[in-house]
Protein backbone atom coordinates (compact mmCIF):
# COMPACT_ATOMS: atom_id res chain seq x y z
CA UNK A 1 0.00 0.00 0.00
CA UNK A 2 1.41 3.42 -0.99
CA UNK A 3 1.84 6.45 1.22
CA UNK A 4 -1.23 8.18 -0.21
CA UNK A 5 -3.48 5.21 0.47
CA UNK A 6 -2.08 4.48 3.92
CA UNK A 7 -2.42 8.04 5.26
CA UNK A 8 -5.69 8.38 7.14
CA UNK A 9 -7.93 11.20 5.92
CA UNK A 10 -9.69 12.88 8.82
CA UNK A 11 -12.41 15.27 7.70
CA UNK A 12 -14.45 15.96 10.80
CA UNK A 13 -14.02 19.30 12.58
CA UNK A 14 -11.60 19.38 15.46
CA UNK A 15 -11.69 21.92 18.30
CA UNK A 16 -8.69 24.12 18.96
CA UNK A 17 -6.01 22.35 20.96
CA UNK A 18 -7.32 18.86 20.13
CA UNK A 19 -3.83 17.74 19.18
CA UNK A 20 -2.05 19.09 22.25
CA UNK A 21 0.37 17.10 24.36
CA UNK A 22 3.26 15.95 22.19
CA UNK A 23 3.30 15.03 18.52
CA UNK A 24 -0.15 13.93 17.46
CA UNK A 25 -1.81 13.38 14.13
CA UNK A 26 -4.73 15.11 12.48
CA UNK A 27 -7.18 13.10 14.58
CA UNK A 28 -5.64 14.11 17.90
CA UNK A 29 -4.27 10.63 18.64
CA UNK A 30 -0.61 9.88 19.41
CA UNK A 31 1.25 9.62 16.13
CA UNK A 32 4.13 7.31 15.30
CA UNK A 33 7.11 8.72 13.50
CA UNK A 34 6.28 6.67 10.41
CA UNK A 35 2.76 8.07 10.36
CA UNK A 36 4.09 11.60 10.83
CA UNK A 37 6.56 11.22 7.95
CA UNK A 38 3.82 9.89 5.70
CA UNK A 39 1.54 12.78 6.68
CA UNK A 40 4.32 15.34 6.08
CA UNK A 41 5.04 13.95 2.63
CA UNK A 42 1.34 13.96 1.82
CA UNK A 43 1.15 17.60 2.91
CA UNK A 44 3.97 18.32 0.48
CA UNK A 45 2.23 16.48 -2.36
CA UNK A 46 -1.10 18.19 -1.80
CA UNK A 47 0.44 21.64 -1.46
CA UNK A 48 2.26 20.95 -4.73
CA UNK A 49 -1.13 20.56 -6.41
CA UNK A 50 -2.45 23.80 -4.92
CA UNK A 51 0.70 25.87 -5.41
CA UNK A 52 1.92 24.35 -8.68
CA UNK A 53 3.31 27.80 -9.47
CA UNK A 54 5.23 28.26 -6.18
CA UNK A 55 8.36 30.32 -6.71
CA UNK A 56 10.74 32.67 -4.91
CA UNK A 57 8.85 35.93 -4.46
CA UNK A 58 11.88 38.13 -4.95
CA UNK A 59 12.61 39.53 -8.42
CA UNK A 60 16.10 38.61 -9.65
CA UNK A 61 18.01 37.92 -12.83
CA UNK A 62 21.24 36.41 -11.48
CA UNK A 63 22.69 34.98 -8.23
CA UNK A 64 24.09 38.34 -7.11
CA UNK A 65 20.72 40.04 -7.43
CA UNK A 66 19.01 37.25 -5.50
CA UNK A 67 21.64 37.40 -2.77
CA UNK A 68 21.24 41.15 -2.37
CA UNK A 69 17.43 40.97 -2.48
CA UNK A 70 17.39 38.24 0.15
CA UNK A 71 19.56 40.27 2.50
CA UNK A 72 17.23 43.24 2.01
CA UNK A 73 14.13 41.11 2.68
CA UNK A 74 14.86 40.76 6.39
CA UNK A 75 12.06 42.32 8.45
CA UNK A 76 10.19 43.71 5.45
CA UNK A 77 8.00 42.39 2.64
CA UNK A 78 9.25 40.91 -0.60
CA UNK A 79 7.06 43.47 -2.37
CA UNK A 80 8.93 46.34 -0.73
CA UNK A 81 12.23 44.77 -1.78
CA UNK A 82 11.03 44.24 -5.34
CA UNK A 83 9.98 47.87 -5.56
CA UNK A 84 13.40 48.96 -4.27
CA UNK A 85 15.86 46.78 -6.18
CA UNK A 86 15.36 48.09 -9.76
CA UNK A 87 16.99 51.42 -8.90
CA UNK A 88 19.59 49.68 -6.72
CA UNK A 89 20.71 47.29 -9.45
CA UNK A 90 20.67 50.05 -12.05
CA UNK A 91 23.17 51.93 -9.87
CA UNK A 92 25.24 48.94 -8.79
CA UNK A 93 24.80 45.97 -11.17
CA UNK A 94 27.90 44.05 -10.04
CA UNK A 95 29.64 43.21 -6.74
CA UNK A 96 32.60 45.35 -7.79
CA UNK A 97 30.42 48.40 -8.29
CA UNK A 98 28.43 47.85 -5.11
CA UNK A 99 31.60 47.34 -3.07
CA UNK A 100 32.77 50.78 -4.23
CA UNK A 101 29.43 52.48 -3.53
CA UNK A 102 29.17 55.61 -1.45
CA UNK A 103 27.62 54.34 1.82
CA UNK A 104 25.22 57.27 2.14
CA UNK A 105 23.91 56.87 -1.41
CA UNK A 106 23.51 53.13 -0.90
CA UNK A 107 21.60 53.75 2.32
CA UNK A 108 19.22 56.12 0.57
CA UNK A 109 18.51 53.62 -2.21
CA UNK A 110 17.61 50.84 0.23
CA UNK A 111 15.97 53.03 2.89
CA UNK A 112 12.42 51.78 2.04
CA UNK A 113 13.34 48.26 3.19
CA UNK A 114 14.06 49.39 6.75
CA UNK A 115 17.17 48.86 8.91
CA UNK A 116 18.97 50.42 5.97
CA UNK A 117 22.21 51.24 7.77
CA UNK A 118 22.81 47.68 8.91
CA UNK A 119 21.74 46.32 5.54
CA UNK A 120 24.04 48.75 3.73
CA UNK A 121 26.98 47.54 5.83
CA UNK A 122 26.11 43.95 4.96
CA UNK A 123 25.83 44.72 1.24
CA UNK A 124 29.13 46.58 1.20
CA UNK A 125 30.83 43.77 3.12
CA UNK A 126 29.49 40.89 1.06
CA UNK A 127 30.16 42.74 -2.20
CA UNK A 128 33.77 43.37 -1.17
CA UNK A 129 34.12 39.70 -0.18
CA UNK A 130 32.75 38.58 -3.54
CA UNK A 131 35.17 40.91 -5.31
CA UNK A 132 38.24 40.04 -3.25
CA UNK A 133 37.73 36.35 -2.47
CA UNK A 134 35.52 34.95 -5.20
CA UNK A 135 36.42 36.88 -8.34
CA UNK A 136 33.16 38.79 -8.32
CA UNK A 137 31.07 35.60 -8.48
CA UNK A 138 28.58 34.32 -5.90
CA UNK A 139 29.85 30.98 -4.55
CA UNK A 140 27.70 27.92 -5.18
CA UNK A 141 28.25 26.10 -1.88
CA UNK A 142 26.95 26.58 1.65
CA UNK A 143 30.32 26.89 3.41
CA UNK A 144 31.52 29.77 1.26
CA UNK A 145 28.11 31.41 1.15
CA UNK A 146 27.73 31.69 4.93
CA UNK A 147 31.24 33.12 5.18
CA UNK A 148 29.95 36.30 3.50
CA UNK A 149 29.05 39.22 5.80
CA UNK A 150 25.35 39.29 6.65
CA UNK A 151 24.64 35.89 5.09
CA UNK A 152 23.23 33.09 7.25
CA UNK A 153 21.91 29.65 6.42
CA UNK A 154 18.44 30.91 5.48
CA UNK A 155 19.80 33.41 2.95
CA UNK A 156 22.31 30.88 1.66
CA UNK A 157 19.65 28.24 1.04
CA UNK A 158 17.45 30.75 -0.82
CA UNK A 159 20.30 31.56 -3.20
CA UNK A 160 21.65 28.02 -3.54
CA UNK A 161 18.21 26.54 -4.14
CA UNK A 162 16.89 29.10 -6.58
CA UNK A 163 19.99 30.38 -8.38
CA UNK A 164 22.06 27.18 -8.44
CA UNK A 165 19.52 24.37 -8.13
CA UNK A 166 21.09 23.01 -4.95
CA UNK A 167 18.34 21.70 -2.61
CA UNK A 168 17.95 23.47 0.70
CA UNK A 169 15.32 24.17 3.37
CA UNK A 170 14.65 27.86 3.93
CA UNK A 171 13.56 28.15 7.54
CA UNK A 172 12.02 31.60 7.77
CA UNK A 173 9.26 32.76 10.11
CA UNK A 174 6.46 31.28 8.00
CA UNK A 175 8.21 27.94 7.55
CA UNK A 176 9.00 27.47 11.23
CA UNK A 177 5.50 28.49 12.28
CA UNK A 178 3.76 26.08 9.91
CA UNK A 179 5.88 23.00 10.50
CA UNK A 180 5.28 23.46 14.23
CA UNK A 181 1.56 24.00 13.63
CA UNK A 182 1.53 20.77 11.67
CA UNK A 183 3.37 19.00 14.54
CA UNK A 184 6.28 18.01 12.31
CA UNK A 185 8.71 19.42 14.86
CA UNK A 186 8.68 21.06 18.26
CA UNK A 187 11.97 22.88 17.68
CA UNK A 188 12.16 26.67 17.58
CA UNK A 189 15.83 27.12 16.67
CA UNK A 190 16.00 27.46 12.85
CA UNK A 191 18.98 25.11 12.47
CA UNK A 192 17.28 22.43 14.56
CA UNK A 193 14.06 22.87 12.59
CA UNK A 194 16.06 22.50 9.37
CA UNK A 195 17.74 19.33 10.64
CA UNK A 196 14.47 17.69 11.69
CA UNK A 197 12.56 18.52 8.51
CA UNK A 198 15.55 17.39 6.42
CA UNK A 199 15.02 13.95 7.92
CA UNK A 200 11.35 13.93 6.91
CA UNK A 201 11.13 15.46 3.43
CA UNK A 202 13.22 13.98 0.57
CA UNK A 203 16.23 16.13 -0.31
CA UNK A 204 15.10 16.57 -3.90
CA UNK A 205 11.98 18.33 -2.57
CA UNK A 206 13.61 20.66 -0.04
CA UNK A 207 13.60 23.84 -2.12
CA UNK A 208 10.09 23.44 -3.47
CA UNK A 209 8.72 22.30 -0.11
CA UNK A 210 10.09 25.54 1.33
CA UNK A 211 8.29 27.58 -1.33
CA UNK A 212 5.02 25.71 -0.85
CA UNK A 213 5.07 26.12 2.92
CA UNK A 214 5.84 29.84 2.68
CA UNK A 215 3.13 30.32 0.04
CA UNK A 216 0.61 28.58 2.26
CA UNK A 217 1.66 30.62 5.29
CA UNK A 218 1.34 33.90 3.43
CA UNK A 219 -1.95 33.13 1.72
CA UNK A 220 -4.02 30.88 3.99
CA UNK A 221 -2.34 29.71 7.19
CA UNK A 222 -1.77 33.13 8.73
CA UNK A 223 -0.13 33.60 12.10
CA UNK A 224 -2.92 35.29 14.03
CA UNK A 225 -6.02 34.08 12.21
CA UNK A 226 -5.58 31.12 9.87
CA UNK A 227 -8.25 30.70 7.19
CA UNK A 228 -9.01 27.13 8.26
CA UNK A 229 -12.34 27.07 6.42
CA UNK A 230 -10.57 27.73 3.10
CA UNK A 231 -7.59 25.44 3.68
CA UNK A 232 -7.08 22.50 1.28
CA UNK A 233 -5.17 20.36 3.82
CA UNK A 234 -7.40 20.48 6.90
CA UNK A 235 -7.60 16.68 6.85
CA UNK A 236 -3.85 16.57 7.46
CA UNK A 237 -3.62 19.39 10.02
CA UNK A 238 -3.68 18.69 13.77
CA UNK A 239 -4.28 22.39 14.43
CA UNK A 240 -7.49 22.72 12.45
CA UNK A 241 -9.84 25.02 14.31
CA UNK A 242 -7.25 27.50 15.54
CA UNK A 243 -8.54 29.91 12.90
CA UNK A 244 -11.80 30.79 11.15
CA UNK A 245 -13.62 27.60 10.13
CA UNK A 246 -16.64 29.15 8.42
CA UNK A 247 -15.90 28.84 4.67
CA UNK A 248 -17.36 32.20 3.69
CA UNK A 249 -15.64 34.09 6.47
CA UNK A 250 -12.40 32.23 5.78
CA UNK A 251 -12.46 33.28 2.12
CA UNK A 252 -12.28 36.90 3.22
CA UNK A 253 -8.97 36.18 4.95
CA UNK A 254 -7.22 34.90 1.83
CA UNK A 255 -4.33 36.97 0.50
CA UNK A 256 -2.55 37.62 -2.79
CA UNK A 257 -3.84 35.70 -5.80
CA UNK A 258 -6.09 33.54 -3.63
CA UNK A 259 -7.80 36.67 -2.40
CA UNK A 260 -7.93 38.24 -5.86
CA UNK A 261 -5.09 40.65 -5.10
CA UNK A 262 -1.69 41.25 -6.77
CA UNK A 263 1.31 39.20 -5.73
CA UNK A 264 4.69 40.42 -4.53
CA UNK A 265 6.76 40.17 -7.71
CA UNK A 266 6.80 42.92 -10.31
CA UNK A 267 7.99 40.28 -12.79
CA UNK A 268 6.40 36.96 -11.75
CA UNK A 269 6.96 33.65 -13.58
CA UNK A 270 4.87 32.98 -16.66
CA UNK A 271 2.65 30.40 -14.91
CA UNK A 272 1.76 32.68 -11.98
CA UNK A 273 -2.07 32.79 -11.91
CA UNK A 274 -2.37 36.21 -10.26
CA UNK A 275 -1.53 39.80 -11.13
CA UNK A 276 1.98 41.29 -10.92
CA UNK A 277 2.70 43.61 -8.03
CA UNK A 278 2.48 47.36 -8.66
CA UNK A 279 5.72 49.23 -9.40
CA UNK A 280 6.98 51.94 -7.03
CA UNK A 281 4.60 54.87 -6.70
CA UNK A 282 1.71 53.12 -8.47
Amino acid sequence: MGERESAERVTEAKPPGAAGGGKRGAGGKPETRLAMVRRARRINRELAEVYYYAHPELDFENPFQLLVATVLSAQTTDLRVNQTTPALFAAYPTPEEMAAADPERLEELIRPTGFFRNKARSLLGLSAALRDRFGGEVPDNLEDMVSLPGVGRKTAHVVLGNAFGRPGLTVDTHFGRLVRRWRLTEQTDPEKVEAEIAGIIPKSEWTMFSHRVVFHGRRICHSRKPACGACPITHLCPSYGEGETDPEKAKKLLKYEMGGAPGQRLKPPADYPGQPAPPPGA
